[in-house]
């Protein structure tokens, strides 16, 4: 077993992982309770129009797809709060529009189409050191947001009509919120991909809404849930020749139903 980490490749997916499972846990979190999942998968797949335009412009797709999803985020925030356009009706707009965006541009690009695979279904073994800082950087302004600004991010996701009352700037804090799911969805696409990304966003948080009711706590529980899924599937991806986002999101639904079926709440 220590033999594996003998592999470069391997250290750096595990840290990713690790990583990655505090982000998730974390911002994951935030989305499940503020029921924004549907948004969370509108920037996701808008994402791929940042893919699309970066590779015709030679640039990298990640930070491509950063741009776009940040500025999708954005859009949905404003369209949904200005009362012109239902959020859902936003949602798919921006949704639809980024991934024609994306397939556009991807026809577009002279030469070879680049492979989508890597970015449809991701390659957590693909990842290198600049991911993996980047990955832990976010991970720590993760765990200083939910340590620094729990109070107000708590009231904004239960209880916004509240939260308007006090001295806090509900429609910064929120914008701002957007901003960081955007960022931490766009940062796990190369690691499980855009299918299959909001599985570790969504379901851990879930698994763990079942034992806990607490914000703080399912935070906490979120991250652990994700961080031995994530292991397990990796262990499993680099054992049987297993796609690992494929093996990790497998991994959490089994755990899900499993705990649905035999855990009353």
């Amino acid at each position: 077993m220590s033999s594996i980490f003998e592999y470069q490749f391997v250290v750096d997916a595990l840290l990713s992982m690790i990583f990655l499972s505090v982000v998730a846990g974390v911002i994951g979190t935030y989305i499940v309770v503020r029921r924004m999942v549907f948004v969370a998968g509108g920037i996701t797949h808008a994402s791929f129009g940042g893919i699309g335009i970066a590779y015709y412009l030679g640039m990298s797709p990640i930070g491509g797809a950063m741009a776009f999803a940040v500025i999708t985020a954005l859009g949905i925030d404003l369209l949904g709060n200005n009362g012109k356009v239902r959020e859902d009706s936003a949602i798919a707009m921006l949704w639809s529009l980024g991934m024609a965006v994306g397939v556009l541009f991807m026809f577009l690009t002279p030469g070879y189409a680049p492979n989508l695979m890597g970015f449809m279904f991701g390659d957590v073994l693909a990842v290198g050191l600049s991911d993996v800082i980047a990955v832990g950087v976010v991970a720590l302004l993760a765990v200083v947001v939910a340590v620094v600004f729990y109070r107000p991010v708590m009231y904004i996701a239960f209880a916004p009509s509240f939260a308007r009352l006090t001295q806090w700037n509900v429609r910064l804090i929120s914008s701002l919120m957007s901003v960081f799911v955007a960022v931490a969805l766009v940062l796990a696409i190369k690691a499980v991909g855009i299918i299959l990304v909001l599985s570790l966003f969504t379901i851990p948080q879930s698994i763990a809404n079942v034992f806990v009711k607490n914000m703080g706590r399912m935070m906490i529980m979120s991250v652990l849930i994700a961080l031995v899924g994530s292991i397990c599937g990796l262990a499993a991806s680099f054992f049987f020749d297993l796609p690992a986002g494929a093996a990790i999101t497998a991994l959490l639904t089994v755990v899900f139903l499993v705990v649905k079926l035999f855990v009353r709440n």
